[in-house]
């Protein structure tokens, strides 16, 4: 008989946690890290895991969290944490922290931030969500003070909307957040091809001048490739770099 995972999303918690239950082995891995990845899409502060019900059976298996840790190292603001187990060792190869119960692991996060300083905005695929973003960006930055961050955050979200709006062609949904003075921007799209960046392009060149762009007014960003798509993000500060027109 197959091996199974089931998760489920618990968003009544302060972060959202999910429970894991099955058997951990190399046939479930790839759901797991869906699971997991398709809720840090969302861009959630913190992340707690509950593997009190799950069962490892193949220690190599518990790679797919060492590798969710790794792809979202640098994913703007997400704290991950594992919980329901008391023998903290067996899972040390994860390099999450590790604690007995879901009270501990939300205790150790602390507090979320101002549910004010995050922005989800639902956008279709067409002429005018370019717009509709910098809109939304504008407003936010305003109402949270911070107008100096509008300017490149709006750039940045430009050119993810209009890849996909040019290339994906699905409905996309526009993420913003603010982490004390940077701001992070994020599209996800629907689409499975992931953004290709080479690095600049020549002076004659038509397109391709977008990721160079992003690459070039954030303080850092990338991609997650999710099961039902992808999602680009971008960590920005303040309107203080210049690019050559």
């Amino acid at each position: 008989m197959p091996s199974e995972v089931r998760h489920h999303v618990d968003r009544g918690q302060a972060y959202p946690l999910v429970r894991l239950s099955g058997v951990l082995d190399g046939a479930t891995t790839t759901p797991v890290r869906s699971a997991l990845l398709d809720v840090l899409a969302a861009q959630p502060e913190a992340l707690v895991v509950d593997i009190g019900e799950l069962r490892v059976i193949e220690a190599d298996a518990l790679g797919v969290l060492r590798d969710v840790l790794a792809e979202t190292r640098d994913w703007p603001g997400s704290h991950l944490a594992l919980c329901g187990s008391p023998d903290a060792a067996a899972w040390e190869p994860t390099g999450w922290p590790v604690w007995p119960d879901a009270p501990g692991a939300f205790a150790s996060l602390g507090a979320p931030g101002p549910v004010g300083h995050r922005v989800v905005a639902e956008l279709e695929p067409v002429v005018g969500a370019a717009r509709l973003c910098r809109e939304v960006i504008t407003e936010a930055c305003a109402r949270w003070d911070r107008p100096d961050l509008a300017g490149n955050a709006c750039i940045v979200a430009t050119e993810m909307v209009n890849n996909v709006v040019s290339h994906a062609g699905t409905p996309m949904s526009l993420l913003l957040a603010l982490h004390g003075d940077t701001v992070s921007v994020a599209v996800r799209d629907f689409s499975a091809t992931a953004p290709r960046f080479g690095g600049p392009v020549a002076p004659t060149a038509y397109g391709g001048r977008g990721l160079l762009l992003i690459d070039a007014l954030s303080e850092r960003w990338g991609h997650l490739v999710l099961a039902g798509g992808k999602i680009i993000w971008a960590r920005l500060g303040a309107m203080d770099k210049d690019v050559a027109a």
